[in-house]
């Protein structure tokens, strides 16, 4: 991520603030599950389907202070492009081992972690396709952000009208990275540091 901005009370320039995106249709209706391992439901044999990816990243002010228990919640669709929510009429096939959406807690240093699938690309009533991306509902000390990470490389990216309304796509857009050392080789990593403005 980089720096940009007036410098903060130590003289390093100040982080940009992570961008608003709309909060979309399919906000979850119940209370999110708790837990950071999106890829099971609880009392269901099985895996979700799709490729497994660990996002996990911090939560900040500009000058790079942690937010430290801050409310994280998320919701996407499953791997075929379709939210388990009642409202999402894609033809796409609901996945039984996957319902998309939780609530984390961030830890002393600002971090989250969730483990989940790579969501799919679906279809819009406009006749574009929305690309895939993962829905951020934040809660700081002082101020709520609603954003989306989107995965960089995606082809639908310059034709989503959401993502190129973001003021600055860059704190957004992540790369999809080799596993770190400890997961599993079949996962991905994707590191989405979220920048609130005062915290």
């Amino acid at each position: 991520m980089q720096a940009m901005g007036m410098p903060g009370s130590g003289g390093a320039p100040l982080l940009p603030r992570t961008s608003d995106q709309i909060l979309g249709p399919f906000y979850p209706l119940g209370e999110p599950a708790k837990g950071s391992d999106l890829t099971r439901v609880p009392g269901r044999p099985g895996q979700a389907q799709g490729q497994i990816i660990r996002v996990t990243g911090r939560v900040m002010d500009r000058s790079g202070a942690p937010v430290r228990g801050g409310r994280v919640l998320i919701w996407q669709a499953n791997s075929f492009g379709r939210y388990t929510h009642p409202n999402d009429d894609n033809l796409a096939p609901l996945d039984p081992c996957f319902e998309g959406f939780a609530a984390l807690t961030t830890d002393l240093d600002g971090y989250y972690n969730i483990r989940t699938i790579k969501p799919g690309a679906y279809p819009t009533p406009r006749g574009t396709i929305r690309p895939s991306h993962i829905h951020f509902e934040v809660f700081g000390k002082r101020e709520r952000l609603i954003t989306q990470l989107y995965f960089a490389g995606d082809p639908h990216h310059d034709s989503d009208t959401w993502l190129q309304s973001a003021p600055d796509p860059s704190t957004i857009v992540m790369p999809i990275q080799e596993p770190a050392a400890a997961m599993n080789p079949e996962e991905k990593l994707v590191v989405f540091d979220i920048v609130l403005l005062h915290g």
